[in-house]
């Protein structure tokens, strides 16, 4: 298959060097001066230590990147999604799209199939590709499992078909939104685990906020439409769990860096990566309060990040909450 990526930053670098196995990949940068020093060294800044392998071709040419592609991937972060996909229409109709980027839109609030929809509402075979994966760990070949969501039952199934192949294991899924929602509202999580590994909190204070913000994103998540297996799945516990608990995670890095007392803008400025969680938790504390949703730990996660109250205060507040029956 004749493949485009579109960013070349660590997640389709990643993308590029795992799929070019099997498929011929472009990968784009929309910086003349990334693809010049790509092309110059084989290697992604957000990856130096994996080469890209020869069989991926680099361009900084959107024309050259839409022209005769049997699927498009758009792995740009979700604040530049809709900029990539305006200049994709430009040069070319509706073509098979994966979207591969987590998170809300700043500004918006849209999730990623929002934007393809205002940004190319005639195309039909679109859908998302998430789940629990370190860009690193895909780029150095280890084994993955992710999911293809779209409405087009036939063409998630078609897409997942075609990027299955070891050691990536690719399922097809019909609930974009839960998968979305899972992707973006993980993010927030692993910040508050980040927060409770930091401040030496132990595995049981884990445990209990990774399952009780499992919770938290599952309620919202069927609310809004998802299904509730989903968030049981690869999209939802799946990827909670490895953005939760592991060492790679920059959400928990930044949720650990607070815990130490440091500034959240200071904490994002040396981090040198997007860390969606930060983005994410105003829009989904937006969206709990709109569809009537308690979220206590995005409500804590938020009051840490944006009100500066203290990391110890806002676990105090959850712990001091009214006990309730688990499942209400």
């Amino acid at each position: 298959m004749d493949i485009a990526i579109l960013g070349a930053g660590a997640w389709g670098s990643a993308l590029a060097t795992a799929l070019s196995a099997r498929h011929d990949v472009l990968l784009w940068t929309r910086s003349a001066a990334q693809r010049t020093r790509i092309a110059a060294t084989r290697t992604s800044e957000y990856l130096p230590d994996v080469a890209l392998p020869p069989a991926v071709a680099v361009t900084d040419d959107m024309a050259e990147a839409a022209r005769g592609r049997e699927l498009v991937i758009a792995a740009t972060p979700t604040a530049g999604l809709r900029e990539a996909l305006g200049s994709l229409a430009a040069h070319a109709g509706p073509m098979p799209l994966l979207w591969a980027c987590k998170g809300f839109e700043l500004g918006t609030a849209r999730l990623p199939h929002e934007i393809v929809a205002e940004a190319l509402p005639a195309w039909r075979e679109v859908g998302a590709l998430s789940g629990p994966s370190f860009a690193i760990e895909v780029a150095r070949g280890l084994p993955a499992a992710l999911t293809v969501a779209s409405l087009d039952a036939g063409f998630a199934r078609r897409a997942a078909a075609a990027l299955h192949q070891a050691p990536l294991r690719i399922y097809s899924s019909g609930d974009v939104i839960g998968v979305e929602l899972g992707g973006a509202l993980k993010n927030i999580m692993a910040i508050a685990a980040g927060i409770s590994d930091g401040l030496g909190l132990g595995a049981n204070a884990r445990a209990a906020l990774i399952t009780r913000g499992l919770a938290e994103m599952a309620r919202l998540g069927v609310r809004m439409g998802g299904e509730p297996d989903t968030f049981m799945g690869l999209t939802g516990l799946g990827d909670l769990v490895l953005t939760a608990t592991g060492d790679l995670s920059r959400n928990r890095t930044v949720g650990m860096r607070i815990a130490s007392g440091m500034p959240v803008q200071r904490v994002l400025a040396e981090l040198g990566h997007v860390a969606e969680g930060v983005s994410s938790a105003r829009a989904a504390r937006d969206l709990a309060l709109r569809h009537g949703v308690d979220m206590p730990i995005t409500e804590a996660v938020c009051a840490v990040l944006f009100e500066g109250l203290a990391p110890m205060t806002a676990v105090e507040s959850l712990l001091s909450r009214e006990t309730r029956p688990e499942h209400a």
